[in-house]
């Protein structure tokens, strides 16, 4: 069904060629959460909804206009749009959401492609004798969830999986948005550089240090230039996607490489007993993630968030594969612990916690002895407990009356 046509490069391995038509979708659910809420509870529609307490996750489009984001803290939301109507999230309620609307997409197309639980890309190529041109299908998908799930999406609609992105973005609320072939610079080259993916805040400053703020002042200074200021592999990487080049296919049944969870703290200060527990909770989480998808781990990474919003990240990389909770947590702690100077300085207020070179369990290279692991017969245990009496029926002490904090609805791992 694929549109693109390998041809060699000057090392003998193929390249991808950018198909002929726009034909890959990326489809995105509005304020997902908030749109939820504003479904189900009629007294929601076109006021402005917070979903989450002391940290947003979610703000419909009326708080948006006020300046409300993600995630930010509570208090500050409510200082900004004070009349705002707090609700507490619903896992359940958005997971379901997201199961319906993945029906659709999969009605749409055999190649669909889940980035989050609201949002994929979609390969109509081929589709044309069926289904219709690429725009056609793009107005009966989004009409399809409206009518099916309830829910706004906006689409976009491009010859690369990039562009097909920002055009969704630059589409919404509620949008459809299609990149011709022949208006894609057209289109991509006033926009600001932010939109470039792998262009986070610092990333940002450096370019707007430069005086790079659009996308196309970033096309025209050419890589050699770009990688004076920001490195070979960013250099390499941003001016090809400033120039529309994106050779990646839309990929179904890919397995993560990673996977993680993080917690909200607050900006009040956590004594380190407190921030030790909720590690605690993270890997336990992560832990039963793990065992769930038949995955084993490589590497531990633990990401903080200080109180003057800047972040820090450690990593520790394991002699051999594991999915043992008390390995990963051992070794979380250990992180934890070289970082906990800068904690004390800076404050924080987010911890996370992933776990990254996954690998199937069962393509493991076995090591001598192959005796079985009988500290796993823990995990087992409380594995079961929780699939069936629910994740909190059996918790650290260290977290009682402090909980293990939401778990947010993932796509299978």
């Amino acid at each position: 069904m694929s549109e693109t046509t390998p041809a060699p490069t000057r090392s003998g391995r193929p390249r991808i060629e950018a198909r002929a038509e726009a034909s890959i979708l990326h489809a995105d659910l509005d304020s997902f959460y908030a749109s939820v809420e504003q479904r189900d509870d009629p007294r929601l529609r076109g006021r402005p909804v917070i979903v989450g307490g002391g940290v947003v996750l979610a703000a419909s489009y009326e708080a948006k206009a006020l300046g409300v984001r993600t995630p930010m803290n509570g208090g500050a939301a409510l200082r900004l749009c004070p009349h705002a109507i707090v609700v507490q999230p619903r896992m359940s309620a958005y997971a379901e959401a997201s199961k319906a609307v993945f029906e659709v997409f999969r009605n749409t197309t055999p190649i669909v492609e889940g980035i989050s639980i609201d949002e994929a890309f979609l390969d109509v190529s081929g589709l044309r004798r069926i289904a219709g041109e690429p725009i056609d299908i793009a107005h009966r998908l989004r009409a399809e969830v409206l009518e099916q799930v309830g829910l706004p999406i906006s689409v976009g609609i491009a010859r690369t999986k990039f562009l097909a992105k920002v055009a969704s973005a630059v589409s919404k609320p509620d949008g459809l948005r299609l990149v011709p072939p022949d208006g894609e610079l057209d289109f991509l080259h006033p926009l600001p550089v932010e939109r470039l993916w792998g262009v986070g805040e610092v990333t940002a400053r450096t370019l707007h240090d430069h005086g790079i703020t659009r996308v196309g002042h970033l096309a025209e200074l050419g890589e050699p230039v770009l990688r004076s200021i920001l490195g070979p592999g960013a250099a390499r990487h941003l001016f090809a996607l400033s120039w529309a080049r994106d050779p990646r296919r839309v990929e179904t049944g890919r397995r993560r490489r990673s996977i993680g969870a993080q917690r909200a703290l607050g900006r009040h200060l956590r004594p380190p007993d407190e921030i030790e527990a909720y590690l605690h909770g993270l890997t336990d989480r992560l832990g039963r993630r793990l065992r769930a998808a038949d995955r084993v781990c490589r590497t531990v990474v633990l990401r903080m968030r200080f109180d003057d919003f800047t972040r820090a990240t450690r990593s520790h990389t394991l002699p051999e594969a594991t999915d043992h909770t008390e390995t990963i947590l051992r070794t979380a702690r250990t992180l934890l612990a070289t970082a906990t100077p800068m904690i004390q300085e800076r404050g924080l207020t987010l911890i996370g916690l992933a776990l990254t070179n996954l690998e199937d369990a069962d393509a493991v290279q076995l090591t001598l002895p192959f005796d079985p692991h009988a500290t796993n017969t823990l995990d087992s245990t409380l594995d079961n407990l929780r699939q069936r009496f629910g994740s909190t029926a059996v918790t650290r002490a260290a977290l009682i009356n402090r909980g293990e904090g939401i778990s947010v609805p993932l796509l299978p791992d």
